[in-house]
């Protein structure tokens, strides 16, 4: 038997590129620069974990492809278009994420459960439609390789929707009201970064774990439901 190269922990960005969005897509796009940045700096941690960054509106688009970020060179780039639809996300992850751990096994890893980092600004356009693909993608039963989901919301997107899209509780925030919505993306991808780091330092002590951290000028989603 051939011997395991490793360990990894898919990690996958999904970015609101919606219309509303447009005011914000220069925070976006130094998020998303600075999360692969502070990846590459961490090269030890880089090692552990494989990156995809993928915009979403109508449709979802590829930003970056499953990636290690100790050799990938280029830099995702967002593109401001459309609406929000949660179904389009969700019914993209359904396929894209067996087919991930299947490759990244056939390369010769052993991979832990993906964890998916969802950020939107907006309540979803295709109403509910977006419950069965999702209930699908986080039933262990149905799909072995359920990631999950850690599910932040800036602007108007509600609380109740973010528990609903996080995979537990615990994984639902909010922007607390008031705060700039250009900062809370920044905030966002300053948290995201250091979780990564953190789950990658885990998995290189040989305790393996995922670390969520709440992003500043973000509170528990659970805690805005009545």
């Amino acid at each position: 038997m051939a011997e395991t190269k490793g360990v990894l922990l898919p990690a996958y960005v999904l970015a609101d590129e919606s219309g509303s969005m447009g005011p914000y897509k220069e925070e976006l796009s130094n998020g998303l620069i600075s999360l692969c940045e502070g990846l590459r700096a961490e090269p030890m941690v880089a090692a552990k974990l494989r990156l995809a960054v993928l915009g979403f509106s109508d449709d979802v688009e590829v930003r970056l492809a499953v990636a290690d970020m100790r050799h990938e060179t280029s830099l995702p780039q967002v593109e401001i278009r459309g609406l929000t639809n949660y179904k389009a996300v969700f019914d993209d992850l359904l396929d894209r994420i067996p087919s991930d751990i299947q490759w990244l096994r056939g390369e010769g890893y052993k991979v832990h459960r993906p964890v998916v980092f969802f950020l939107s600004d907006g309540q979803p356009t295709d109403r509910g439609a977006w419950r069965k693909p999702h209930g699908r993608l986080t039933d262990r039963a149905q799909t072995p390789t359920a990631p999950n989901i850690v599910a932040c919301g800036i602007g108007d997107a509600q609380a109740r929707t973010m528990v609903e899209v996080a995979t537990r509780p615990e994984f639902a925030f909010v922007a607390k009201p008031g705060t700039d919505i250009g900062r809370a993306v920044a905030e966002f991808f300053h948290a995201l970064t250091a979780s990564l780091v953190a789950s990658g330092q885990a998995l290189n002590s040989g305790s393996p774990q995922l670390v969520v951290n709440r992003p500043e000028q973000f509170s528990m989603a659970i805690d805005e439901v009545g």
